[in-house]
C-alpha cells in the first residue's frame, strides 16, 4: 500500500468532552500531544486527515452547544470533516463514499473514546476489507464503573481494546511507528 491510499481518521477529539464529568485534563495531555504529533506527520507525509465529530440532539454533542469544535490545543486542517451520530464513523455518514472515491484501502484510527467510538469504527472498516492501523497512544479514554460496582481505569480500558482488535481487526502500532511506515513508504 502506497501514501495514497492511507487517511488519517481523528474521531472525535472535540470539546464535547471537556463538558462530562469524568473529563481529566492530566490524562487528555499526553494524548493531545502525541495526537497533534500524530496529525502534523500525516500531513507532513502527504496522508490524508479525517476529522469525525459526533453530533447529538442536544447535551455538549449537539452542534447548538458550540463544543462540536476541535479539541484545544490540537490544531487540524482535515481534508474532509464528517459528522456522526453513531459510534461507528462509517454509520450514517458520507465516509464510506469519500474512501471509496480516493481509493484509500489503509487506515490510521485514533480519536476519543479508546473503546468505543475508535474501536467500532475500526472494527466497521475491518469487516468492510480496510487494512487498519489502530493508533492507541493517540486515543483517550476514561475509567468505567461495570454493573458489578468495579470501575475499570481508562489504561485498563484501552488495554482491553488493543487485546481484542490486535490480529483481529488492526495492527496495533505506536504513533511513532505509524510513521516511521509513512516514511518507509514514502521512500519507497
Amino acid at each position: 500500500m502506497s501514501l495514497q491510499d492511507t487517511a488519517l481518521i481523528v474521531i472525535d477529539a472535540q470539546e464535547s468532552f471537556r463538558q462530562r464529568d469524568y473529563w481529566s485534563e492530566q490524562e487528555a495531555t499526553p494524548f493531545i500531544h502525541r495526537l497533534q504529533q500524530l496529525v502534523d506527520g500525516a500531513k507532513q507525509a502527504g496522508i490524508a486527515v479525517i476529522q469525525v465529530f459526533h453530533v447529538d440532539p442536544s447535551g455538549p454533542f449537539s452542534l447548538a452547544s458550540g463544543h462540536v469544535k476541535t479539541l484545544a490545543p490540537l490544531s487540524i486542517s482535515p481534508d474532509v470533516v464528517i459528522h456522526k451520530h453513531r459510534h461507528s464513523a462509517f454509520v450514517g455518514s458520507p465516509l464510506g463514499v469519500w474512501l471509496t472515491e480516493r481509493g484509500i484501502r489503509r487506515l490510521l484510527v485514533s480519536g476519543i473514546r479508546t473503546e468505543q467510538c475508535c474501536e467500532t469504527t475500526t472494527r466497521h472498516a475491518s469487516d468492510l476489507g480496510y487494512a487498519v492501523d489502530f493508533v492507541s497512544e493517540a486515543t483517550l479514554t476514561f475509567g468505567m464503573t461495570d454493573r458489578t460496582g468495579r470501575t475499570w481505569s481508562g489504561a485498563e480500558n484501552k488495554a482491553r481494546t488493543e487485546l481484542v482488535l490486535e490480529e483481529r481487526f488492526a495492527r496495533i502500532v505506536t504513533v511513532d511507528e505509524a510513521l516511521s511506515d509513512a516514511d518507509v513508504r514514502r521512500a519507497a
